[in-house]
């Protein structure tokens, strides 16, 4: 959100200036005396005021260089305030970093960004929007997530939404003070990922379910978005019917609206992010939606507003959005916000694609109404994220006009071998390695192969890796993967990585092994390689509930005893 107050005025300079008291003549203009030749008047005729002339005009240079330093200072010293209210946070609290999005064959780079809504009450500001006042001062919860990609060749964005009762594993999460949170023993719920150390957790929860690298966070809490929607001057909603969000016993967000299209802002664009009761079904899902409807809309505005012509309206949407956000360091500058800024704005609307999680409910006890990411469809969302392919189907833009299109990262579209570490890791023969049988998958639904452990074991000491051990603990995992203990470990884990033919991605740190562990997973159930994974999808499923950018005509259905 860079910017400038100052608008460049053209003025043309007339050649001689325009000099108070100059006498008759045409404005801007220095009358000649009159009578006599140029010879003449050289000779001993008048003079014309040279030295006046060339004082005015030191005056008029002294004026203009005090104007622009100026000016100058007044930019700098609102570019370090707007510098220094950029609040910020560690990326990612977990031990399992991805690290950030790498490039494409032709050297272009994605970008994720994980977006959190907190439900954060510990101002005064934030208390007088609304909820439970049991909540007042309280940890806060990270109530939406959404994981924007854009893609390496910036002709697409994807959006994914996490439903906040979605139920996960949760990792370890370390604190920068040293504090840990242990990883979970159960599945907690998602949104408590932000209770665990700050955002930083939440990132780590989403990169060990999706494997996916995340780049950056931002996250805005209740004040954040009423200011937000405030600055932008309202962002249009409609709904099929009349809707009240309020329940007998007084629960609800307050939402109340007539049926078809509103402008809402300030405290009613936050209710309506926050309806529940009222929306579709009632659930967290139906919420999900209308937060995507918002999007897509906020995205058509923004557009139309952040111009560069419009300094006054940028002014106030850069001041509003630095405010409400809290960023990663890696955002931790004006000029490093305007350049993401920049790079979303290069794709269109009718390119954005806002998806939700699939997801069933979960069945284990006690968990009513909670969901869970559905098996397969979850994944195939996450790969296409993680392989760069746009959820619309469209594939990538076209490098030139009418050139066939080219895939967005064909680099990802097969699986990368870990890089050789021969540089840094010890000799095979000094590399402790643990195998373990976790052929029968996550799911359970088919037995583990029995003597698979000894068998890849057996593939290791062939390539000479001596100190291999045929583990007696099973395992459970759809994919083969290598995990790790401590640092010092990465660079031989990576090195058997290589020489059994699995990604990189499958190299993982850990504080659940003692050593240098293979899991060998469903994946691999015979062979001497495990088997490549199907082709990926190239359009998200029907579960998604995709919503496309340019849809301006997207209604959310009230549930019955909600209307007025």
């Amino acid at each position: 959100m860079r910017h400038s107050d100052v608008r460049e005025e053209g003025a043309s300079a007339q050649a001689d200036g325009d000099i108070p008291g100059a006498g008759a003549g045409a404005p801007g203009t220095v009358p000649r005396p009159r009578g006599g030749s140029r010879s003449a008047r050289r000779a001993g005729g008048a003079r014309p005021p040279r030295r006046g002339r060339r004082r005015v005009l030191r005056w008029v240079s002294s004026v203009l260089s005090l104007l622009i330093l100026g000016t100058a200072a007044a930019g700098y010293l609102y570019y370090r305030h707007l510098n220094g209210s950029i609040q910020t946070d560690a990326l990612n609290l977990g031990e399992n970093k991805l690290g950030g999005s790498k490039p494409n064959a032709f050297g272009q780079t994605p970008l994720n960004i994980l977006l959190i809504g907190s439900d954060a009450r510990n101002d005064a500001e934030n208390q007088a929007l609304g909820g439970a006042t049991d909540t007042f001062d309280g940890p806060p919860l990270a109530d939406v997530q959404m994981l924007l990609h854009l893609s390496a060749d910036r002709s697409n964005m994807s959006v994914v939404s996490m439903p906040r009762d979605t139920m996960l594993m949760m990792p370890k999460c370390t604190e920068p003070g040293g504090k840990v949170h242990p990883a979970s023993k159960g599945l907690v719920q998602t949104n408590e990922s932000i209770q665990r150390g700050g955002p930083g957790c939440t990132v780590a929860a989403w990169s060990e379910l999706t494997k996916i690298p995340i780049d950056h966070f931002m996250m805005i809490d209740f004040k954040g978005v009423v200011r937000m929607a405030d600055a932008i001057g309202g962002v249009p909603v409609c709904v099929e019917q009349n809707v009240h969000s309020r329940t007998r016993d007084g629960k609800g967000s307050g939402l109340k609206l007539p049926k078809g299209t509103s402008v809402i802002q300030g405290e009613t664009a936050l209710q309506w992010l926050r309806t529940r009761y009222g929306f579709e079904d009632g659930t967290d899902i139906g919420r999900t939606h209308a937060q995507h409807q918002y999007m897509n809309s906020m995205a058509r505005e923004f557009r139309k507003n952040a111009k560069l012509s419009n300094p006054v309206k940028l002014n106030s949407l850069a001041q509003a959005a630095i405010e409400a956000m809290v960023v990663d360091t890696g955002l931790n500058k004006i000029d490093k916000l305007f350049d993401l800024s920049m790079e979303l704005k290069k794709v269109p609307p009718g390119r954005i694609t806002m998806t939700t999680m699939p997801w069933i409910y979960s069945t284990k006890p006690g968990l009513d109404g909670r969901v869970e990411p559905k098996p397969g469809e979850a994944e195939d969302l996450f790969r296409m994220v993680r392989e760069d392919i746009a959820l619309d189907g469209q594939g990538a833009a076209s490098a030139t006009p009418g050139a066939p299109a080219s895939p967005s990262a064909p680099a990802q579209q097969q699986p990368t071998t870990a890089p050789t570490a021969a540089a840094t890791a010890a000799p095979p023969a000094r590399i402790a390695v643990s195998v373990r049988n976790s052929t029968g998958g996550k799911d359970g639904t088919e037995a583990k192969v029995k003597g698979r452990a000894s068998e890849v074991a057996a593939l290791l000491t062939g390539k000479g890796f001596t100190k291999v051990v045929a583990d007696s603990q099973t395992g459970a995992e759809d994919t083969s993967v290598i995990r790790y203990a401590t640092d010092a470990q990465a660079a031989d884990a990576a090195a058997v990585a290589t020489a059994l033919g699995l990604p990189a991605g499958s190299v993982q740190k850990s504080d659940q092994v003692a050593g240098i562990v293979v899991f060998v997973g469903k994946d691999w159930r015979s062979g001497g390689t495990p088997t490549p994974p199907p082709p990926a999808p190239t359009k998200a499923p029907d579960s998604a509930h995709a919503l496309n950018g340019d849809n301006d005509q997207a209604c959310m259905p009230i549930q019955p005893g909600f209307t007025w």
